[in-house]
């Protein structure tokens, strides 16, 4: 079947997907910069808004932070970077490009209902990984703030922080404290550090609707396998269903890698291809027994 039949217009779920995620991202900027403002600048009724962080809220945290909740799995979905314009922009475009062809495919019950549990298993996927990432990161963190030293402080950042962005000013301080290894502001400042990792590793909430996307993308090269797709790094043609290989192979090795300053959730992208398998050879399966055309 050709695809380009199959999306005339943008069909309603994706444009009230779009519109909402469009929504939410103007509200979440807007109550941002209400906290950033000055108070007295902000009339009577508008102050009990003041302090709310709608993404400390509805961000998705792993499920040993402090500030994670259950209904974070769908509402993280709606949520985009308010810093960087392009995250959302980027999400937008491949809902309308993979997700309206898609929607005009299965209908608007079964499309949605796939982005919606590619987006929550996305999520789930998300925490799994991140449990597994972050715990050593408290242990180790916690165990160092109790017992610090610069040996100590040296393994902490070979093991937690490879490749990260301030690696060279971490090694410049450990070559100065190995010096003076019993110096005190050095031990504080180390700790300081560390307590630093640890919040951001445990904090710092995943945003966005990547995770639904990726799991689009996984259904788009299932059913049109050889349709071309423009890469833009680099610049060129490819089949959908390489596209989605490659792009899945590279999610699994940066989220291995898993850098303090990569601040994208590459395992809820694996984690929308995983679930959008698992449905889109469910449901293949489970029409093939209704003698219906599959997928």
């Amino acid at each position: 079947m050709d695809q380009s039949s199959l999306r005339p217009k943008t069909p309603p779920v994706v444009k009230n997907l779009i519109i909402i995620n469009v929504v939410v991202f103007f509200i979440t900027m807007g109550v941002i910069n209400l906290n950033q403002a000055d108070v007295s600048d902000i009339p009577e009724f508008i102050r009990p808004f003041i302090d709310f962080n709608p993404v400390k809220l509805f961000g998705l945290h792993t499920w040993i932070s402090p500030d994670f909740r259950p209904w974070q799995f769908i509402t993280n979905m709606f949520m985009h970077d308010v810093v960087s314009p392009f995250h959302l922009l980027f999400n937008m475009l491949g809902l309308w490009m993979f997700g309206a062809t898609l929607e005009n495919l299965w209908g608007p019950k079964r499309f949605l209902a796939y982005y919606l549990f590619t987006g929550i298993g996305a999520g789930i996927i998300y925490c799994t990984a991140s449990y597994f990432q972050v715990q050593p990161v408290i242990t180790e963190g916690s165990y160092y703030l109790q017992y610090p030293g610069y040996e100590a402080f040296d393994t902490f950042v070979s093991n937690h922080l490879p490749g990260s962005f301030d690696n060279e000013v971490i090694n410049k301080f450990l070559q100065v404290w190995y010096e003076d290894p019993n110096n005190p502001q050095f031990i504080l400042r180390s700790q300081e550090y560390v307590t630093q990792v640890i919040d951001i590793r445990l904090n710092t909430p995943a945003v966005g609707a990547s995770g639904a996307l990726f799991g689009l993308l996984l259904a788009y090269g299932v059913n049109f396998p050889n349709t071309m797709i423009l890469m833009l790094i680099p610049p060129m043609p490819i089949k959908a269903k390489y596209f989605v290989v490659i792009f899945g192979l590279f999610e699994l090795v940066m989220g291995v890698r898993n850098t303090l300053d990569d601040n994208v959730a590459h395992f809820a992208h694996l984690g929308g291809i995983i679930f959008g398998l698992m449905i889109v050879f469910f449901w293949k399966k489970q029409d093939r027994g209704k003698n219906v055309n599959p997928l």
